[in-house]
């Protein structure tokens, strides 16, 4: 696993922490990250991450709507939605992570986190949403 791997893994564990209780103080969330990265360049690629998702999650949860097909968000694992939302800010929002790098980014940490169903599950939806216009 690559460093900036394990950094996204954090931001996710973030992420899914956020959907049970948003009410999480910044600052256990910058100790839960300081913890299991102890390097300040991938400390703070995790947080951008997080942040990022957190800041656009409005507009990000409306277009995997209409990328996931006859499935809405609130129905989705919640490892799942997460993994999708990280996935789609890379791929949206952060010009500098080439689409196959989060595409692939994505399906490991579904692979590693969710079901047997989770890696096909995010490929076709982050797939269909680099596929729909703007």
């Amino acid at each position: 696993m690559t460093r900036r791997s394990r950094a996204r893994e954090v931001a996710l564990q973030l992420l899914f922490q956020r959907d049970l209780n948003k009410r999480i103080d910044r600052a256990v969330l910058e100790r839960f990250v300081h913890d299991r990265l102890r390097d300040d360049t991938l400390i703070q690629f995790s947080l951008g991450l997080y942040d990022g998702v957190v800041a656009h999650q409005g507009d990000i949860d409306r277009r995997l709507s209409e990328a996931a097909e006859n499935w809405r968000l609130v129905r989705m694992a919640t490892v799942d939605r997460n993994v999708l939302r990280l996935g789609a800010y890379e791929l949206l929002y952060m010009p500098e992570t080439p689409p196959n790098v989060a595409l692939d980014e994505a399906i490991t940490l579904a692979r590693r986190f969710g079901s047997a169903d989770s890696p096909a599950f995010v490929n076709g939806v982050l797939d269909r949403l680099r596929q729909l216009p703007v």
